[in-house]
């Protein structure tokens, strides 16, 4: 999604959210992320005026006042965690662990295969349902190397253990990671 996502092409236009906007993202996001009602005070303060970028391909950026990237969507699909804020609070998003040799192609951008998912080293949230947001992370390494959505439930990638079991959205080092804080 973000592979070839240039800041100065791809944003179309900056604006301030309204208060009833802010209250509708909270809202979605305790619905959709129940473990970031402890810390949404910190990521939207009531006194902050969060921005919304939006880009082309149908992407919107969510950021807060200083311009920091802080959730994204596409269409009219849930907003997600940037992986900075992952970074910072790792327990938001349930995490999927790839063993070591799938490392490389996941921070290419990368879909991760199923065999990637289920090999010695690997580690899965056991019951994830399909279309779920989850953070990538890897075997012996502390932070997350992306964020992606399950193609298939965690069960059936088990079973399976053939094609693509989470699709990535965003990774490290693309053009989301690299962009600057937004005026």
């Amino acid at each position: 999604m973000f592979k070839k996502f240039i800041e100065k092409d791809n944003v179309s236009s900056v604006a301030q959210l309204r208060n009833t906007d802010v209250k509708r993202l909270k809202q979605r996001l305790i619905q959709d992320y129940p473990y970031i009602e402890s810390i949404l005070d910190d990521i939207l303060p009531k006194k902050d005026a969060p921005k919304l970028v939006k880009c082309q391909e149908h992407i919107e950026i969510i950021a807060n006042s200083s311009g920091e990237a802080l959730f994204f969507r596409h269409r009219d699909g849930p907003p997600i965690p940037v992986l900075r804020m992952l970074h910072k609070y790792p327990f938001i998003l349930p995490p999927q662990q790839v063993d070591k040799g799938a490392i490389r192609f996941v921070l290419s951008g990368a879909n991760i295969m199923c065999p990637g998912l289920t090999s010695s080293g690997a580690k899965m949230t056991p019951h994830s349902p399909k279309d779920s947001i989850c953070v990538i992370m890897a075997e012996g390494k502390e932070h997350a190397l992306a964020i992606g959505q399950l193609k298939m439930s965690s069960d059936d990638i088990q079973q399976i253990n053939k094609g693509i079991g989470i699709e990535t959205l965003h990774y490290m080092n693309d053009g989301l990671w690299n962009i600057k804080p937004v005026k």
